[in-house]
């Protein structure tokens, strides 16, 4: 081998390196917003929507229903829709789906708040305690104000989200 051929052989034999490599990339799959409709089920309005690879899903509650529960309910009801099966089902189902984000809002339009929930911001152990928490958040949220506070607090440790000041007075 002469010193002029060496980059020749250094070029083929990288070559036949990565050539020997096989990596496994299954394509993405983003759905869309048909396809995630039967994973929510809400009584309620509910619509869904693709923004890039973020599905958005909006929930319209009645306004009286949550002046009961004051600024709790308002803060934790993002995180209700959001930490659940529907959506870890969601996130495993289709590849490319990079986020949800929970925007819920009054009748009028009005925003309420909204949580968006990034693919990489849970694990397993993470997602099993999201599913526990929300879960005593719906069943005994009401008798027991403390879940939905343990709720807030862990949604906005690991969401990006926004209330509307004029609907949650943040003290």
């Amino acid at each position: 081998m002469t010193p002029r051929s060496f980059p020749v052989y250094m070029l083929a034999a990288s070559l036949a390196a990565v050539a020997g490599c096989q990596v496994d990339q299954d394509p993405l799959r983003t759905p869309r917003a048909a396809d995630l409709q039967e994973y929510y089920e809400y009584e309620g309005e509910l619509a869904l929507e693709m923004s890039g690879n973020v599905a958005q899903v909006t929930v319209v509650i009645d306004r009286d229903e949550y002046r009961m529960g004051g600024r709790v309910w308002a803060m934790a009801s993002p995180y209700i829709f959001l930490f659940s099966s529907a959506t870890r089902t969601a996130l495993e189902d289709y590849t490319g789906l990079g986020g949800v984000r929970v925007i819920v809002r009054y009748p009028d339009g009005s925003l309420l708040a909204q949580a968006l929930l990034e693919r990489s911001a849970l694990n397993e152990m993470t997602w099993q305690r999201a599913l526990n928490i929300a879960g005593h958040a719906r069943n005994q949220g009401t008798d027991s104000p403390g879940y939905m506070r343990d709720l807030i607090r862990f949604g906005e440790e690991h969401t990006v989200f926004e209330y509307n000041p004029e609907h949650i007075r943040l003290r």
